[in-house]
């Protein structure tokens, strides 16, 4: 039988792969964070007609005769170049910018994935589409540590945020000079005790030849006095404690006709409930608390690998670990050859639909051009059938 007729095979088989392959392609144009293929061909085994002769006294040299056998797949690579950003507006929704790939669990089995389509579940846990759980790593009472074992990331609802002792504050703005000598003015500070629980500290001024006298609430023995010259303090960097609470005053000045002086900060807060999250472009999850407080819950862990390219798929737009890819390597967003995250973003499929159509138009020529080669042989079997006639 003719060579050619097998070689034409070869040729089908292998651009009908490349036409499985583009096709894939294009049916993922819009496939959140998916990696288009390419197909690589080879020739298969040459035969040799002739061997190739060096050259002796009286002849030249000969190059060898050989006749090729037809085209196999030799590769089927995956192109990890970044895809473009989508804005979604959810804040779980994630995007890396880099080389990086969320770990998830499903099961008792580890994949990594580019598609960073995230959501917190009725239990707290933060899953894809499919409920695989991302990992990284949890605070404990708002520390973190990413050289710890990673886990699934959770939202605590029901996380409480501990009060604080109200321990300082700062007083800024204007006392007027023009006021009269023993003129009262007084501030409430808000003191928080060790349970929360909130009580109402007045801080009062009493205009003296020299300055303003400051006091607690009555009864109390810390009384301090304040001394301007020329509307500036004294002592620009006053600092008094005054009620048991360590009191900034450097922010204060004394000029005419102004009383704008106010508490413009205080430390202490009542216990708070969480009420919302937000997460960083270094991966970390931080809660908001009722009471003002933030505090950092979890960080999402990102792998890298020595070699993305030897990833193996397993659908839903996750990859496995193969002895080509090696194993992952687990860091935090934002580190050397890690990535960063953008939040409200889906990176989008990679696929370049101008490449992919010009790829179906060589592979369905190629596919003509190897049925061809199948006829054209067949014409020649029939003329040798035809000599017994």
């Amino acid at each position: 039988m003719l060579r050619s007729l097998y070689s034409g095979i070869s040729g089908l088989r292998s651009h009908q792969t490349m036409l499985d392959v583009t096709g894939n392609n294009i049916a993922n144009v819009n496939t959140a964070g998916f990696k288009g293929s390419a197909v690589q061909f080879q020739d298969t085994l040459s035969q040799t007609q002739n061997a190739g002769t060096g050259a002796g006294d009286g002849t030249g040299a000969t190059n060898p005769a050989q006749v090729g056998l037809g085209v196999k797949v030799a590769g089927i690579t995956t192109n990890f170049t970044q895809g473009a950003g989508q804005a979604t507006g959810r804040a779980s929704d994630l995007m890396i910018s880099g080389d990086g790939f969320f770990a998830v669990r499903n099961g008792g089995e580890t994949t990594y994935t580019r598609a960073g389509a995230f959501d917190f579940g009725p239990d707290g846990r933060l899953t894809t589409t499919d409920g695989s759980l991302v990992q990284g790593w949890s605070a404990v009472n708002g520390v973190l540590n990413p050289n710890g074992a990673v886990g699934d990331i959770t939202l605590p609802t029901k996380a409480v945020s501990n009060p604080v002792v109200t321990e300082r504050a700062t007083i800024a703005g204007n006392l007027p000079s023009d006021s009269a000598v023993g003129t009262v003015f007084t501030r409430d500070l808000a003191v928080f005790d060790a349970a929360g629980n909130s009580t109402s500290m007045p801080i009062s001024f009493t205009k003296t030849q020299v300055g303003w006298n400051v006091s607690g609430p009555a009864g109390a023995a810390d009384t301090t006095s304040l001394v301007y010259t020329n509307g500036v303090l004294q002592n620009p960097t006053d600092v008094r404690t005054v009620g048991g609470v360590t009191i900034d005053f450097s922010g204060t000045t004394e000029f005419a006709k102004l009383n704008t002086f106010a508490i413009t900060a205080q430390s202490g807060r009542a216990a708070g409930t969480l009420t919302g999250y937000s997460i960083g472009a270094d991966g970390v999850v931080t809660g908001t608390f009722s009471n003002g407080a933030t505090e950092s819950i979890a960080q999402i862990a990102l792998a890298t690998f020595a070699n993305a390219a030897g990833l193996e798929k397993v659908g839903g737009s996750n990859y496995r670990t193969s002895p080509s890819s090696g194993a992952a390597e687990l860091g935090t967003p934002g580190s050397d050859g890690v990535g960063s995250l953008a939040g409200g973003y889906l990176e989008m499929s990679n696929v370049d639909l101008s490449q992919e159509f010009t790829n179906l138009i060589v592979a369905q020529r190629g596919f003509q051009a190897n049925a061809r080669i199948i006829t054209t042989s067949d014409e020649v079997l029939q003329e040798l059938t035809n000599l017994k006639r």
